[in-house]
């Protein structure tokens, strides 16, 4: 699938957020992080304040580009899931549609099964939300842009070069 430039619509934008909410408070995780597979941070929720928010989007995406190789190494197209344990807090890191990067940053408030459980469902509901707006991308694209038939030569004369 080629990979295009994100556009983010305000209706999309708001059930995302409302979404990273939901996930926050059913998996009890401390933070959950929206990123895009070039490591720009798309949305976030949670204890946030505590996390350079934009150094983690990218490490983010480098790991995902990291594995990716080693995937491929060993024959996978990718792994969708990596999960990161550490001595007080834990980061599950899923793909989600093939586009965006989920990140759930969570602690001994919370377990690695109800992560994955929550995150799957959460995983698919995002999905939707990225068919939506590629839909309304394309919709977009297909439409002329008011400004196609103006030529070079109209600008000269509109500046009187």
């Amino acid at each position: 699938m080629p990979y295009s430039q994100l556009v983010m619509y305000e209706e999309e934008a708001q059930k995302i957020s409302f979404l990273l909410d939901k996930l926050v408070k059913e998996s009890n995780a401390k933070a959950v992080f929206l990123v895009d597979k070039d490591g720009q941070l798309i949305s976030q929720a949670g204890e946030t304040e505590n996390f350079d928010s934009t150094s983690l989007a990218s490490l983010t995406a480098g790991n995902i580009a990291a594995t990716g190789g080693l995937a491929k190494l060993i024959g996978e197209k990718e792994f969708s899931i990596i999960f990161h344990e550490g001595e007080k807090d834990n980061i599950h890191i899923s793909i989600v549609g093939q586009r965006v990067i989920l990140v759930v940053i969570f602690d001994s408030r919370s377990s690695l099964g109800l992560i994955r459980l929550r995150v799957k469902k959460a995983s698919d509901e995002l999905s939707l939300i990225f068919e939506e707006l590629s839909k309304k991308a394309k919709a977009l694209e297909s439409t002329e842009s008011p400004f196609a038939e103006i030529t070079d030569e109209d600008i000269d004369k509109l500046f009187n070069i």
